[in-house]
């Protein structure tokens, strides 16, 4: 899971705060800049392929390696493949081709995304999910490290191409974890618990068109009846919070290099040195604090402390726009920043983690990681044109009024978590003594 982590984290920044960084230092246009955060759209939609992962096999691979580890291969030579790409084209002469590029970087790195959340509720009880989960998100954040600071360090030595070229090749990391690795679920495994959780037997009837239809229900319809059967009325206050919890962080998060580049006038070397080295040290400070906190008091107080402390963050930076260029108050802010990030990340995580019915572990998880970051990176693209019309300080300060939404939903999760947590202990329940499967 270590080793996965850092396969799913590092694409991440190169099309995000990375590639905008890029972007800023050979002069594309602010707005221009904005546009380019629609590519962590990519991200938030996957749930429309997720079904596709969860039960197609590919040809070969799937007999061969299974289903989890066939299709994290094949994304991950879809990440290399784009990185190596992105490495040779210039921005300033073609930056609808850099875009391209950067979308097949996207895909494939959702698409491993929802490979690895499925191998990792899979391959272990819910026991021993806190470990796995700690694990895959030191690895995650340490993949930031090197796809953030490592490639502003390389593009101050040498130069932008080199930089991506260095971190296609560290793509190897995943490759390596899916080779030593064992499939978590054998296909014998999975369709037992789908005919356990779905009331009928997973094979469906004879015929081509019979089991086309009984490949939409088990694995597209199924999914998301089962859930809503679980949440009942709860269902869309559950999927509302989901999607509001990280508009605040993402839609702040666009801006920041362009901020600290341009605005600020750091070099390079000084943003990766405060906000990738420290910020690193200071997140997986704040992953370990909210794992224990989240032992010690419980999924729900600490999600709603995450989301005050996200939002709260964003005020900091506003004061931080105000005042002249102090890399010491850029450091403290960045560390407060970090630091709820991480508290709110593990408390997120565990929250989604605990809602997921195995039977769909893949189209579920990748429904929740979807609508978690789809409105960031929506309003995150418009984020240019904020700052061009209000500045940096009024940019942040509507950043963190954005937080509100998740705090509210966070307050009604904590005072209805006692009948939320008896729906899912029934639906556990069921699932593991076979349930009457699900109604239409």
């Amino acid at each position: 899971m270590l080793l996965l982590g850092f396969s799913a984290g590092l694409p991440l920044l190169l099309v995000f705060s990375t590639l905008l960084a890029r972007l800023a230092d050979v002069g594309v246009e602010t707005a221009t800049i904005g546009f380019f955060a629609w590519l962590g759209i990519t991200y938030s939609v996957k749930v429309i392929w997720a079904p596709v992962i969860d039960w197609l096999r590919i040809p070969l691979f799937s007999r061969l390696m299974g289903q989890r580890r066939s299709w994290m291969l094949l994304a991950q030579a879809g990440v290399a493949v784009g990185l190596w790409w992105m490495a040779w084209i210039d921005p300033t002469q073609d930056l609808t081709l850099l875009a391209l590029a950067g979308l097949l970087v996207a895909f494939s790195s959702a698409t491993q995304d929802i490979a690895i959340d499925a191998f990792r509720i899979e391959a272990a009880s819910a026991r021993y999910q806190g470990a796995m989960s700690a694990a895959y998100v030191f690895g995650y954040r340490l993949a930031l490290l090197f796809a953030g600071a490592g490639a502003l360090y390389l593009a101050s030595v040498y130069s932008w191409s080199w930089a991506y070229v260095v971190m296609s090749m560290l793509m190897s990391v995943g490759v390596l974890a899916v080779l030593i690795a064992n499939e978590p679920v054998s296909d014998a495994e999975r369709k037992a618990r789908l005919a356990r959780t779905w009331g009928v037997e997973a094979e469906g009837s004879e015929g081509t068109l019979a089991r086309l239809q009984h490949w939409v229900r088990k694995a597209v319809i199924a999914p998301f009846v089962d859930f809503i059967q679980r949440y009942g009325r709860y269902a869309v206050l559950i999927l509302l919070l989901v999607a509001v919890y990280r508009v605040a962080d993402l839609a702040m998060g666009v801006m920041a290099n362009p901020f600290y580049l341009n605005f600020m006038g750091f070099t390079k070397v000084e943003v990766a040195n405060v906000t990738k080295v420290f910020g690193f040290f200071m997140t997986i400070i704040g992953s370990a604090a909210g794992g224990v906190l989240v032992v010690h008091y419980g999924i729900r107080p600490i999600l709603l402390i995450g989301a005050i402390m996200t939002a709260a963050s964003n005020l900091l930076f506003v004061l931080v726009a105000q005042l002249p260029a102090n890399l010491g108050l850029l450091a403290m802010v960045v560390s407060a920043d970090n630091l709820s990030g991480g508290i709110a990340t593990v408390a997120l995580i565990a929250w989604l983690s605990s809602m997921t019915n195995t039977a769909f572990t893949a189209t579920q998880y990748a429904l929740f990681s979807s609508l978690m970051t789809l409105p960031g990176k929506f309003l995150g693209g418009f984020s240019g044109v904020v700052v061009s019309l209000g500045g940096y300080g009024g940019f942040f300060l509507i950043s963190a009024v954005m937080g509100l939404p998740a705090i509210l939903l966070c307050w009604w999760v904590y005072r209805n978590g006692d009948k939320l947590d008896q729906r899912v202990s029934d639906a556990h329940k069921q699932a593991e003594q076979g349930g009457a499967g699900i109604d239409f």
